[in-house]
């Protein structure tokens, strides 16, 4: 399967980022740039509350925010 990597930051410099890839039939592959063979795959919908989640604001406890 090839899949097109996408990295989550804006910064060339970053030591260490998340890549996110969307397949075919809806599966999201995430991925750390330092160990790229460990890959965890989900679903669109569960991608897509996530990323809702994130813009809502429901993580940044995490995040010290």
């Amino acid at each position: 399967m090839s899949l097109t990597w996408h990295k989550a930051t804006d910064d060339p410099d970053a030591p260490e980022y998340i890549e996110v890839a969307f397949a075919d039939g809806g599966a999201v592959h995430l991925r750390t740039s330092t160990d790229p063979e460990n890959i965890v795959t989900t679903t669109r919908a569960k991608w897509d509350a996530f990323v809702l989640g994130v813009k809502a604001g429901e993580f940044d406890h995490f995040a010290g925010l």
